[in-house]
């Protein structure tokens, strides 16, 4: 069995309510993750039918004091105040063999004191999306929580439509959130500021203890991991969709999956929540959204450094982003080295891309098939306007002969980056409705294509393809 410890609970009394499962009625586990169930060393027959009451809150492990953490949050801009764990619980935290610590989250575990005018609950609709999405992104070397179970039910749930209500147990190393500070600065509690900032310290930054700039330090990794987060972000053409403070990691990690997207069409303002009327969190603004919430983390950090401190981290955030953002775009291309000619390739591309509404993930993966002394390449066809390609393409072609690299080696190179597989909005919508009449064939193939995303395995061709016209206009909301 698991080892669990409650850190959380124990040292920061006051930062949340204590809180048992509501289970729901006839769960049944649906699937699971196998590989996550073995690099948390589980025993596979844990996943039994014997043993679903583990995995829909009826019965927990030893170790585990279950609670609802409460945060506040700035939504679409805007102050909301007291947000929390409306609809999850922190079940504990295990400890692995390696020493590491992962957060065990349990979703649509029933009402908390958090819940506002929600219910508690989650659809199984919603737990598939966060499912593979994390998991999707996992496998293309994004920071994210992962998702080890889905746990279904007869359980009526009520959104824009009759739904069954379902559960996830999500893990991550931590899920400390900016809202979590902006929740003790605004009540004024400037100790519970500095007693949460100690204790992300402690634990996850632990080289900083005792260190006279600690704050600083600390302030400066999380401006840093959050700018590299969106880098990664814009590099494979995910939108998140929802980039409330409250739903910013403090680690950096990929938080809260509700209405997220893959662009399939190049588009830069692309929006993937269809209640996002003013395009705030449309794929460009994501940067920029990430930069404007860390200040509003170093407003309610403004008790533990002073402004000059929290202005020098904060100018992190540009150099970090451009720099990773600069490396994933040139391996993307295949470049091997960095030359001042780069950004006018990468945007040249682009323009293209948008102006002709090409797809995403196929041009970059085609792209991977230069071969750098023929005149011609494979991508010419997918675009309308030969001319601007061809003079685009001859740009890329000298830049890529003055690198001195064999093709074999640069395609190898760039199939590693630029995936064949992404989670298209399509795809889960198959799994969701194959899985809503107990059917996870589907489920289960996503699953395995994606953990495997830059694969040519004939297996998954049709999950390679190009998306029908319907999949590219699906409508999802924060509800989702």
């Amino acid at each position: 069995m698991p080892q669990f410890e409650h850190h959380y609970f124990d040292r920061l009394t006051g930062f949340y309510t204590e809180l048992q499962p509501t289970p729901l009625m006839g769960a049944r586990l649906l699937y699971h993750s196998a590989p996550l169930a073995a690099e948390l060393g589980l025993d596979p027959e844990l996943f039994s039918a014997e043993n679903t009451a583990y995995w829909s809150g009826e019965k927990l492990f030893d170790g585990m004091k279950p609670l609802a953490q409460v945060y506040s949050g700035h939504q679409f801009g805007v102050w909301a105040g007291q947000l929390g764990d409306g609809r999850g619980l922190l079940l504990g935290e295990q400890k692995l063999p390696d020493g590491r610590v992962m957060d065990w989250h349990l979703k649509g575990a029933g009402l908390t004191p958090y819940s506002r005018m929600g219910d508690g609950r989650a659809v199984l609709r919603s737990v598939i999306r966060e499912f593979l999405a994390s998991e999707a992104l996992h496998h293309l070397g994004i920071p994210t929580t992962r998702a080890l179970t889905i746990v279904t039910s007869n359980d009526p749930v009520y959104r824009e439509q009759t739904e069954r209500g379902a559960m996830l147990i999500r893990v991550a190393p931590s899920h400390i959130r900016f809202g979590h500070f902006e929740h003790f600065y605004y009540r004024k509690q400037p100790e519970q500021v500095k007693q949460l900032a100690d204790y992300c310290i402690e634990h996850f930054w632990p080289q900083l203890t005792g260190k006279d700039d600690a704050y600083q330090l600390w302030f400066t990794e999380v401006v840093e991991r959050t700018a590299t987060l969106m880098a990664k972000w814009q590099s494979v053409g995910f939108a998140h969709g929802v980039m409330n403070t409250d739903n910013m990691s403090i680690l950096g990690l990929t938080l809260d999956f509700g209405p997220y997207g893959f662009l399939d069409d190049y588009q830069p303002d692309f929006i993937c929540n269809h209640t996002d009327n003013q395009g705030r969190y449309s794929f460009d603004n994501q940067p920029s959204v990430a930069y404007w919430n860390l200040h509003r983390l170093a407003q309610a950090l403004s008790g533990l450094m002073s402004t000059e401190q929290l202005q020098t981290a904060l100018a992190a955030y540009e150099p970090a982003l451009m720099s990773e953002y600069g490396q994933l775009m040139r391996a993307k291309l295949g470049l091997f080295t960095q030359s001042k000619e780069d950004n006018n390739i990468l945007t040249g591309l682009l323009s293209l891309m948008a102006t002709e509404g090409r797809d995403y993930t196929r041009t970059f993966r085609l792209l991977s098939e230069t071969r750098q002394n023929e005149a011609q390449s494979l991508l010419r066809d997918e675009f309308i306007d030969r001319e601007a390609f061809d003079n685009w393409y001859q740009a890329y072609r000298q830049r890529l002969l003055e690198e001195n690299v064999d093709d074999a080696t640069r395609q190898a190179a760039m199939k590693q980056v630029n995936p064949r597989i992404i989670l298209r909005n399509y795809l889960a919508q198959q799994a969701i409705e194959g899985a809503e009449k107990d059917d996870i064939t589907a489920l289960e193939l996503l699953h395995q294509a994606l953990q495997q995303p830059f694969s040519d395995d004939p297996r998954f061709d049709a999950l390679a393809a190009l998306p029908p016209d319907w999949g590219k206009h699906l409508e999802v909301s924060c509800s989702s």
